[in-house]
């Protein structure tokens, strides 16, 4: 199994294990660390980037060109797109869809998947392309799209620890690198070389923010 798929996993049963903790269920309605967002919303958010993968793996193969990462958040319409812009709107709908069942059936459908996903990704092509529906008319290679859930694992498992109060789930080495080496690319892209380099070395020098969102 390629880093990328093993890495996916890794966040998933992270992510999957902070959806289980009575924090979340016992905050269910109220507001999340992120504007506009309840805590429920955004535990269906982070929900979301697990079960999303069997749908990929069932769809036909895609007609769409097939582009790399970073020409994926470049196209990717809500990387630009303010809190109340339509795109992020709908996100925020969607992911509360995803919540509606509550935080108990959440959390029982997300470990059920991560175990089905676990077996199936053993036998995948991780060059094969594929997509979501909701993108443009473009495709990502399967471990670039497992990556892509890695990090928004990652940084909404963060979201959602944080906005009820317990430790953010600690991943294993190689995939925090895995993260954390893509929002660095995408931080590069966004605010240059130099800001980058200065953030990570040169507190006298650092720039007030190189997020990479």
């Amino acid at each position: 199994m390629t880093g990328a798929r093993t890495d996916f996993l890794a966040a998933a049963r992270a992510a999957e294990a902070l959806l289980r903790r009575a924090e979340v269920a016992g905050a269910w309605a109220r507001p999340s660390a992120l504007a506009e967002w309840s805590v429920g919303g955004l535990a269906g958010h982070l929900a979301y980037q697990v079960l999303c993968v069997p749908e990929v793996l069932a769809a036909p193969e895609p007609a769409e060109e097939t582009v790399g990462l970073l020409e994926h958040y470049h196209r990717s319409r809500w990387v630009w797109a303010g809190v109340d812009a339509g795109i992020n709107v709908r996100i925020r709908q969607g992911s509360e869809l995803v919540a509606a069942p509550g935080a108990a059936a959440l959390s029982g459908r997300v470990a059920e998947t991560v175990t089905g996903l676990s077996a199936a990704l053993e036998s995948e092509d991780g060059a094969r392309p594929v997509r979501l529906p909701f993108w443009g008319s473009w495709s990502l290679t399967l471990d670039d799209l497992l990556t892509t859930r890695t990090m928004e694992l990652a940084v909404h498992a963060d979201d959602l620890a944080v906005s009820v109060g317990v430790p953010t789930p600690e991943l294993p080495p190689e995939t925090a690198e895995s993260v954390i080496g893509l929002l660095t690319r995408l931080a590069v892209r966004r605010h240059g070389q130099v800001s980058v380099l200065r953030a990570l070395s040169r507190a006298e020098r650092a720039p007030d923010g190189i997020a990479a969102f």
